[in-house]
């Protein structure tokens, strides 16, 4: 939006500001008396989504209503990659939010993109792999051999489709997350 600070409600009374410094407490400009927690704006290098669809023009249908038009707005670049990539989208054919192609620097075709996660309308989160992902995160040397397994233990996109992603979700016959 373009300003130094926002207003964030329901966050005065709570041990958060203890640990941030870009939050402090401000008193109402306009009454005077009302206090409230103010953040200072971030402006993120860069934001990376993964969407239904976008198009060759950058135009996406993220399928689910979120704030990602607003940190795609207050990103300095933006990276989508999408299940689908179509010739052209338009807002009225979008899904859930839908982020102009003016906001976005780069997309790419990438199926299966948000797994572990789900992606909506599409297929449901892994639940076998997300608690493997939670387990892992407990402590430093487990979520390393996390990464290196997931993460630095592929070399591509594909590669990770075909090792992690459960065949029977790419079957074109199957409902996928069943």
């Amino acid at each position: 939006m373009g300003v130094p600070y926002v207003p964030v409600l329901g966050l005065v009374g709570t041990d958060l500001l203890k640990r941030r410094d870009d939050m402090v407490i401000a008193v109402d400009p306009f009454d005077g008396k009302t206090k409230t927690v103010v953040a200072k704006a971030m402006r993120p290098d860069v934001a990376v989504f993964h969407a239904q669809k976008a198009d060759r023009h950058g135009n996406v249908s993220c399928g689910y209503e979120a704030e990602v038009v607003i940190l795609a707005e207050a990103s300095r670049h933006v990276i989508v990659t999408a299940e689908n990539i179509v010739d052209r989208l338009s807002e009225k054919e979008a899904t859930g939010a839908f982020i102009p192609g003016i906001h976005v620097d780069t997309i790419a075709h990438a199926p299966f993109g948000a797994h572990p996660a789900g992606c909506a309308g599409l297929y449901s989160p892994d639940k076998a792999h997300m608690a493997e992902y939670v387990a892992a995160s407990q402590d430093d040397a487990s979520f390393d051999e996390y990464l290196r397994t997931y993460v630095l233990g592929v070399k591509d996109h594909d590669e990770y489709v075909e090792r992690f992603v459960p065949r029977h979700w790419r079957e074109p016959t199957r409902a996928v997350g069943e």
